[in-house]
């Protein structure tokens, strides 16, 4: 089995940064990705950002591009979203995903609120 554990959300004010961190652990030993999601309330869950393991791309959502920046650390199974210029808008639960073997696993999620 997979386990995702996400760190880092909070309360922030608008133009703030936040570095969420999901760290993978159990059978991670063929991840082909990782990435975030997030679902604001009474929305449907969205694509953030993701990252290849193997390759040196990013790719995100057009809405968080220039402000928004995906990284990993191989050794630690860990990937990051350095999150800056928040606005409002990006308040929701986000969720940290991970490709290994085919499958998809999902983290708990951490809340990221952002107050005008």
């Amino acid at each position: 089995q997979v386990q995702l554990v996400e760190s880092g959300g909070g309360l922030v004010q608008a133009g703030d940064s936040l570095r969420l961190s999901c760290a993978a652990s159990g059978r991670t030993f063929s991840i082909n990705s990782m990435g975030w999601f997030r679902q604001a309330p009474g929305k449907e869950r969205e694509f953030v950002a993701r990252i290849p393991w193997s390759v040196r791309l990013t790719y995100y959502a057009d809405s968080v591009k220039g402000r928004f920046t995906i990284s990993r650390d191989n050794a630690k199974n860990t990937v990051y979203l350095q999150m800056n210029s928040l606005k409002p808008e990006d308040t929701a639960v986000y969720y940290c995903t991970a490709r290994i073997s085919g499958n998809d696993y999902w983290g708990q999620g951490t809340q990221v609120t952002v107050s005008s």
